[in-house]
Order: structure tokens, then C-alpha cells, then sequence
């Protein structure tokens, strides 16, 4: 059974250049030719298709790509090697997520940065949070609180979200977080604007994880689909 480019087009709302491009970059395996040179597709090249549109949402595109140009040169092992990373870091972005609950979980409440003065000196703020001015500094240099300069002095300036978080670094650290640890709690609530819309954040974020999961079980059973004619084969002595 033949297919013609729109026929395989047609199923995902794609263009038949779509497909054609698809087919170059290596994402399908090569075409038949008909006695007058038009492309002859088969249901194995739909199967691939299916199988590479279902990677993209899973994996991304890039790894998607890379996925099925393994398959169809038939180095399967290097196509799980890149799934298999793809889930690391499926499973590293799901590690990370809950750290920031977690450090998010155990902080008391603070004042909000607006009832805070609007700059302080790195003595003022060490001394109130009962640290010495070398903590702060080490703090810096990990990305946890990074001042300004200023501009005719060159001291460290403190601005009300540089404030906030050192009080938010220093619970942290009460906690027994480490610095590497705290450094992407912090980075979360600067990306969302404070602690507390990181919770709307977080559950889009969870949300995200979460589709990315179910993608890639989806793309495993497509990607199984494709492979199981191949595999069939190399399992079936010739007769």
C-alpha cells in the first residue's frame, strides 16, 4: 500500500513540504519512487511520522530529531541513550521543583520588602541578621543576595529585594540548606516576584513536569509502534 505526502500530511495538519522536510533531515526514513519520480510512502513512513510528533512534546524537538535519525540509521542503542537522558532531566527539573517546596515550606513569614528601609550598607544588614559582613560576601559570591555598587563609592547597596533575600537566605540556612540549594530556591522568587506569587509558579511548574511525563509515555508507545516492525524482523529468521 502506497501513501502520496498529502495523504501522510493530511492525518496531522501538516503541509506535504512538511513532510518532504521531514523526510530530509532524516526524521523519516528515505521515500520509494514511483516510475515517474513521484514519492511513495508507505505505512511504516506514517508510523514514523506518528512516532517523531509524539517525541517532539515529550523530548523537544532537537532530541526528537536526533531520536528518529538514530532509529532509521539503525543505531536503536544511541535512540535510547537520548530518551534516556531526556528523563534524567525530566527527573533532575522534578528534584529541583521539590527542593524549592520543601526550603519554601519551613520560612516563617516575613514584612513585606516595601516596609523595609530602601537601601541599607552590608554592616547595617550583617548586624541585623546577626552575621558577620564576610558571610554576606560569601553569599554574593554564590548568587544567593547580589547587591548594587554604588557608583561613586563603590560600596555594596542593598535595595528592599536584595533585603528580602538575605532574610529568606539567612531562614535558609537555619534550615540546613546549602548554598547551592538556596541559590535556586532564590533564583525562583526573583523570577516570580517575591515567595509568594512563586506559588502560583510552582503549580504551573508542576503542571508542566507533569505534562512532560505523560508525554513521553505517550511517545514511548509511538516509538514502540515504529520499532516493532524492525524488530520482528531481525527476531524472524529468514526463510
Amino acid at each position: 500500500m502506497w501513501l502520496r505526502p498529502v495523504d501522510l500530511a493530511r492525518e496531522h495538519g501538516l503541509s506535504t513540504q512538511a513532510v518532504r522536510n521531514y523526510e530530509e533531515a532524516g526524521i523519516l526514513p528515505p521515500a520509494g519512487r514511483s516510475p515517474h519520480g513521484y514519492r511513495r510512502y508507505s505505512p511504516r513512513h506514517a508510523a514514523a511520522l506518528r512516532a517523531f510528533l509524539a517525541l517532539v512534546p515529550a523530548h523537544g524537538h532537537p532530541t526528537a530529531a536526533a531520536v528518529m535519525r538514530a532509529v532509521n540509521g539503525g543505531a536503536v542503542d544511541e535512540a535510547l541513550r537520548l530518551i534516556d537522558e531526556s528523563h534524567v532531566r525530566l527527573a533532575g527539573d522534578r528534584n529541583t521543583l521539590q527542593d524549592v517546596e520543601d526550603a519554601l515550606r519551613g520560612l516563617a513569614p516575613q514584612r513585606a520588602p516595601e516596609a523595609e528601609p530602601g537601601v541599607t550598607f552590608i554592616g547595617p544588614l550583617a548586624h541585623r541578621l546577626g552575621l558577620r559582613p564576610a558571610t554576606l560576601r560569601t553569599w554574593e559570591r554564590a548568587g544567593l543576595v547580589v547587591p548594587r555598587r554604588d557608583a561613586r563609592t563603590g560600596y555594596r547597596v542593598y535595595g528592599s529585594a536584595d533585603v528580602r533575600d538575605a532574610l529568606l537566605a539567612h531562614q535558609l540556612r537555619r534550615g540546613g540548606h546549602g548554598l547551592d540549594r538556596i541559590a535556586r530556591v532564590l533564583a525562583e522568587v526573583r523570577t516570580a516576584g517575591g515567595p509568594e506569587p512563586l506559588q502560583a509558579a510552582l503549580e504551573e511548574w508542576r503542571g508542566r513536569l507533569r505534562a512532560r511525563g505523560l508525554a513521553m509515555l505517550t511517545a514511548a508507545a509511538a516509538l514502540d509502534a515504529y520499532l516493532c516492525p524492525a524488530a520482528d524482523a531481525v527476531a524472524t529468521p529468514a526463510g
